[in-house]
């Protein structure tokens, strides 16, 4: 799942002024309305695939990484360091969440942490997560810049990317458009729970990649965690993946100046978020 894939700067700026954060009526995943970035509002193409058909699948597919990883002594239990310091920083995002989906809220959010020199991390569609221990050790990530990379994740999936990738993706090759809806979606919907074994490998759009970058960098910035470490984060990202690490997470989320220099510019946006949070 994606994290690391570059991104165009676009002519008109992709943060807005101050507003408040209230979801907009009907729009389950429509931009908060205080929000401090502007990334509009969620695809409509989305609609075609039942939400938690999807969720439902991701779940089985999160249980079943969980048990092999078990079985083969690589799932960190409860009270490991290194997963307890992942879910401090979940409980910090976490309630943050439904701001941008009132979905958010009926789902169960899993923290989990799988021992694999992989340098990488993902969430699924209805909040499951999982940090690979490669992505910390290698890293050496703070807690602020692993807290930009969960707030990365958790947007991929608060902004429903897999759902609408997999109804754009879906709907071209069987010729299906937006009124599907009301011929009924049981093929989408079987596409749909079968997915569960393609979400962790799943290549997002360089769009998807941006709406994450910047709700991720609020999320983060919003739950106490300083924004600079992105760049910080980054710039460790861009030394990785000129070496071993697994092709997990490199070969799908490439590193590159551009980014860092979005972050860059960014990164002040969402400051005052941060230094308010620490007022608290």
């Amino acid at each position: 799942m994606c994290f690391l894939c570059d991104f165009k700067t676009s002519q008109a700026s992709p943060w807005s002024g101050r507003r408040g954060f209230l979801l907009a009526a009907g729009s389950a995943a429509a931009t908060p309305v205080l929000a401090q970035v502007d990334v509009g509002n969620a695809s409509a193409m989305r609609q075609l695939v039942p939400a938690e058909t999807l969720e439902a699948s991701a779940t089985q597919q999160y249980s079943k990484m969980l048990a092999e990883a078990k079985s083969k002594g690589a799932l960190a239990p409860d009270g490991n360091a290194q997963l307890e310091r992942l879910r401090g920083i979940s409980t910090r995002l976490i309630p943050l969440a439904p701001q941008w989906n009132d979905r958010a809220r009926q789902w169960r959010w899993e923290v989990n942490l799988i021992g694999s020199k992989q340098i990488n991390a993902f969430c699924m569609p209805g909040g499951k997560i999982a940090f690979y221990t490669g992505i910390l050790d290698q890293l050496k990530l703070t807690d602020d810049e692993a807290a930009m990379i969960m707030g990365h994740e958790m947007a991929h999936a608060l902004r429903e990317h897999a759902r609408s990738r997999l109804a754009k993706t879906q709907a071209t090759s069987m010729g299906l458009s937006l009124g599907a809806q009301l011929l009924g979606l049981g093929q989408l919907g079987n596409i749909a729970a079968d997915m569960g074994t393609q979400l962790v490998t799943l290549k997002f759009s360089r769009n998807d990649e941006t709406e994450a970058d910047l709700v991720g960098l609020e999320l983060a910035a919003r739950g106490g965690y300083n924004p600079q470490a992105s760049v910080s984060l980054w710039e460790k990202m861009g030394k990785a993946s000129g070496g071993a690490g697994g092709p997990g997470f490199l070969s799908t989320h490439p590193s590159g100046p551009n980014r860092i220099r979005e972050l860059q510019a960014n990164v002040p946006r969402v400051q005052a978020l941060y230094e308010q949070s620490k007022r608290r």
